[in-house]
């Protein structure tokens, strides 16, 4: 079972930030606070994942400025700027680097929120296709060498006879072979095992 979502929120106004879990908490979702992006960085190596709320404007490292640093340490949890008007500029920019959204101050309860569960169901989201694709390479792996061969033929549509000519097997042992192909991926179809090799080799 997934571990509950946490929505991290980084803002050096204290009582802004204070507001924003007290909200966030009283929506029914985990959340904890951090006074800086510095601060923040320092919880990444064992962070909980769920979605990131993080001001533009900050002492020390502002939150554009933090995106670039949680990308370069491989962090994927979407992130939502907050910004005040003369920030607009800089918010947009941090939409270049790859935020999820960025809501300009004041901004409503319900905008927030609706932003945060949305942010929370794409994570979700890319959790579920990561597992997928993690479940698929190990079956891929069960997989002998000469079944994973008759298998990339399968996939490329090739029919059982071309398959025994470019191994240099007969037209029958490819069926066996594809037949444990089949079981082992406990794939029902042909278009299921094309399905599945192809989830396998998306990029995550």
């Amino acid at each position: 079972m997934a571990a509950e979502p946490v929505v991290h929120v980084i803002d050096d106004d204290h009582s802004a930030r204070e507001a924003l879990e007290f909200l966030i908490d009283c929506a029914g979702m985990k959340v904890r606070g951090y006074a800086s992006a510095v601060q923040f960085l320092e919880t990444v190596p064992g962070m909980e994942h769920g979605c990131i709320v993080t001001d533009v404007r900050m002492p020390e490292m502002s939150g554009v400025e933090l995106i670039g640093r949680l990308k370069a340490l491989g962090v994927a949890d979407p992130v939502i700027v907050i910004t005040g008007h003369a920030d607009v500029p800089m918010a947009i920019q941090a939409m270049k680097a790859g935020v999820t959204d960025f809501l300009e101050k004041p901004f409503s309860d319900d905008a927030i929120l609706t932003a945060i569960r949305s942010a929370l169901a794409r994570q979700n989201g890319r959790d579920e296709a990561d597992a997928e694709r993690e479940a698929i390479k190990a079956l891929i792996d069960t997989l002998s060498h000469r079944e994973q061969e008759v298998m990339e033929g399968l996939v490329e549509g090739k029919a059982n006879k071309v398959i025994a000519y470019d191994l240099g097997i007969s037209a029958r042992t490819v069926e066996v072979y594809r037949a444990n192909v089949m079981t082992k991926m406990k794939a029902g179809s042909l278009s299921e095992l094309v399905r599945m090799v192809t989830v396998a080799r998306m990029a995550g």
